[in-house]
């Protein structure tokens, strides 16, 4: 791939503090910074994470040319056939965890799953570049917040299997070794890396 990378620098297009936060550390693991970008870019409604994230990524880059990636996601409940899926940050704001878990009802199928679109893109490419994580766990059977006083969308009512702590009761690092979100961004930050050592040659 024949482009220039400028340096150890990236922007993160979004209005979510959470999410920010956690991209921040996990950048941090490789020594690249990252800033919060405050734009807003254009969400398309579609099944498909990876053409959100893209659509999304090169109308923010319009709007400020500077290299950035966004981020959408989604949680897919295995009940709900795969509800609510791309369409995850609507249901919340409409139905929330309360309503999530009311449509859930008692049944004992509770298995989900998260999904993360990372979309990188700069003056040098000719179209985005995405990269995915998944996480498997189930939908627990009331909201699990924990000690903690402002959490992020459905974490307090997602497990992931390896771990007897939803998301919201963990820390950032420690949701930062599981979550759907930190594995995209590290299969980023390792493609992003590998291509800025080799330019700087």
């Amino acid at each position: 791939m024949n482009f220039q990378l400028k340096g150890k620098v990236i922007f993160f297009a979004t209005g979510n503090i959470h999410k920010f936060n956690e991209a921040r550390k996990v950048l941090a693991e490789y020594k690249v910074a990252v800033g919060m970008l405050r734009a807003k870019a254009l969400e398309i409604q579609s099944d498909s994470l990876e053409e959100i994230a893209k659509t999304s990524v090169v109308d923010a880059f319009k709007r400020c040319s500077l290299p950035l990636i966004v981020e959408d996601a989604g949680l897919f409940v295995d009940a709900l056939n795969g509800f609510p899926g791309a369409y995850a940050a609507y249901a919340y704001k409409t139905i929330g965890n309360k309503g999530l878990l009311k449509l859930m009802g008692n049944t004992e199928k509770r298995k989900a799953k998260f999904r993360s679109v990372i979309a990188y893109y700069s003056a040098e490419l000719k179209s985005p570049i995405c990269f995915k994580g998944e996480v498997l766990g189930e939908i627990t059977g009331e909201e699990r917040r924990g000690k903690r006083k402002s959490c992020f969308g459905f974490d307090p009512i997602f497990k992931p299997t390896k771990s007897n702590k939803t998301f919201a009761e963990m820390i950032t690092e420690e949701k930062n070794r599981y979550s759907h979100r930190a594995q995209a961004l590290r299969k980023f930050v390792e493609w992003y890396k590998k291509n800025l050592e080799e330019n700087q040659k």
